[in-house]
């Protein structure tokens, strides 16, 4: 008979514990080989980057075991390498969790939110996180206007270029500030790369003057958008960014941002408060 562990249990927990079990009870239908590779999964449940040695020690698994498992979880871009050795979740992960993420409390709350906050104000909006260095929508409600690229959940922009991306930079902590340098250092040329700080220097400049970030046909010649950062008082820091967009032929920046921004900022802060 299978034991579970209390709801509040790690995923790591539960899932070492129940490798366990079906061992004790020479449970036939359990992969082994499977429940081994989601415990190494499972550890990077509160950590962003792990050793091979932490993923053994936290998996319980043997060495040899754990290289196997990572070589595999890489080659099917579950996992990746960093620049420093240590391994993360990969793309394959991300991707995956898709679907999960539309389902995630803060985007349920969001949902209905930036749905009115559409049809009210006739912009796009959308809600995203840093994934990889790149920004990965978790909701998204269109204008009535049509727009030259349409996104929807999963899609993925660039930081740099974006609206959405330089407010979660701009907004993000000294650490995961570096963590994004360094992804887009090592996907960049050194001139490529050049550019691509100064554009988020001075994004963050920007909002910390104004509060806001702007892409005025950077990511698209055809829209105009503004972003700001969500404080997620749950972590207590800004986990999110929220952005507005409208075709660029039907505004100028500043009078849209003036429009838009104050009422942008209001939404935010409901979203991150709930």
């Amino acid at each position: 008979m299978i034991k579970k562990l209390p709801t509040n249990a790690s995923v790591l927990a539960r899932t070492t514990d129940l490798l366990e079990q079906s061992k004790t009870n020479k449970d036939r239908q359990f992969v082994t080989a499977l429940g081994r590779g989601l415990a190494v999964l499972a550890a990077f449940e509160n950590d962003e980057a792990l050793s091979h040695q932490q993923l053994s020690q936290m998996s319980g698994l043997p060495k040899a075991t754990v290289t196997r498992l990572i070589y595999t979880l890489t080659t099917l871009g579950f996992l990746r390498t960093t620049p420093h050795g240590q391994y993360q979740l990969g793309s394959s992960a991300v991707r995956l969790s898709a679907s999960a993420w539309s389902r995630h409390d803060m985007v349920a709350i969001a949902e209905p939110l930036l749905r009115q906050f559409a049809i009210d104000h006739e912009v796009s909006v959308n809600l995203a996180i840093e994934v990889e260095g790149e920004m990965r929508y978790l909701a998204c409600h269109r204008s009535p206007a049509r727009l030259s690229v349409n996104l929807q959940v999963g899609s993925a922009v660039p930081i740099e270029k974006t609206a959405i991306g330089r407010a979660f930079y701009a907004t993000s902590t000294p650490n995961r500030q570096n963590a994004i340098k360094t992804g887009l250092q090592e996907q960049l040329s050194l001139e490529e790369y050049k550019q691509v700080q100064n554009m988020l220097t001075d994004a963050t400049r920007f909002y910390e003057t104004n509060g806001y970030t702007l892409s005025d046909g950077e990511f698209s010649p055809d829209i105009l958008a503004v972003a700001v950062g969500v404080f997620d008082i749950t972590t207590g820091h800004y986990g999110y960014s929220l952005n507005a967009s409208v075709p660029r032929a039907n505004w100028e920046a500043d009078k849209y941002a003036e429009m838009i921004v104050p009422k942008l900022q209001e939404l935010a802060e409901r979203i991150g408060a709930s």
